[in-house]
């Protein structure tokens, strides 16, 4: 079976059983502990337990992704020409990390499994667990669709909380406000710890906007 086919069938065989009762946070970062269930064999499933780290959404623009690294040619050229049109057009990108916890083989029944994990998140009361029912050769595929669906959820509450807070007012160099409140904050962040830095500068690039704090940078980095 070719990959693309094999993809197709994991998603379309892809369960979200039990989603978090929580969005995805606007101005934070959020943690989602999931339980994702693959069938081995007929009664003996495959549990992985694991998070899915979500970065607090940022709000960028065309001319900012221009200055991010991982993209290819194609996608690079497809953001130049976004970048030409609407420069200044702001979107939200979310960035995510799996930290994989512990895995077991359970020889029970599939709704058995789904019952004891129900129970165990209802004992800890936690709005932020996920139950998954994926498929074995491809559960990082499943693990990918629920992350897609957790960010398609989330994107409208995060984007009215940011509206609603001003953070999408353009200013005359064309940099959104919300870029703003986060570079203060990461001056903040430098100021009590030094190892910030490098993401406070690389930040300031990404916005062409070195120019206009290097003197702040320098003067702060100085008294550290």
């Amino acid at each position: 079976m070719e990959s693309d086919e094999k993809i197709r069938l994991a998603i379309e065989n892809t369960l979200v059983l039990r989603p978090p009762r929580q969005q995805l946070a606007t101005f934070g970062v959020t943690n989602v502990y999931y339980y994702m269930i693959t069938e081995l064999m007929p009664e003996v499933n495959v549990v992985r337990e694991g998070r899915v780290i979500a970065a607090r959404p940022k709000i960028v623009t065309p001319a900012y992704l221009m200055h991010i690294e991982g993209f290819s040619g194609p996608a690079r050229r497809y953001i130049q020409m976004a970048a030409e049109q609407n420069p200044h057009e702001p979107g939200i990108l979310y960035s995510y990390k799996n930290e994989f916890g512990e895995m077991s083989v359970v020889s029970e029944p599939l709704g058995s499994i789904v019952d004891n994990i129900n129970r165990r998140i209802d004992s800890h009361n936690d709005p932020l667990s996920a139950i998954i029912r994926g498929v074995e050769d491809m559960w990082d595929v499943s693990l990918m669709k629920f992350t897609f669906h957790l960010t398609r959820n989330s994107v409208y509450h995060n984007f009215s909380e940011i509206y609603g807070r001003g953070r999408l007012h353009i200013d005359t160099q064309g940099v959104l406000q919300d870029a703003r409140d986060s570079i203060e904050e990461l001056f903040e962040a430098t100021r009590k710890d030094p190892s910030c830095a490098p993401e406070l500068v690389s930040e300031l690039h990404r916005w062409n906007l070195w120019n206009s704090y290097q003197d702040r940078f320098l003067k702060l980095f100085r008294k550290l």
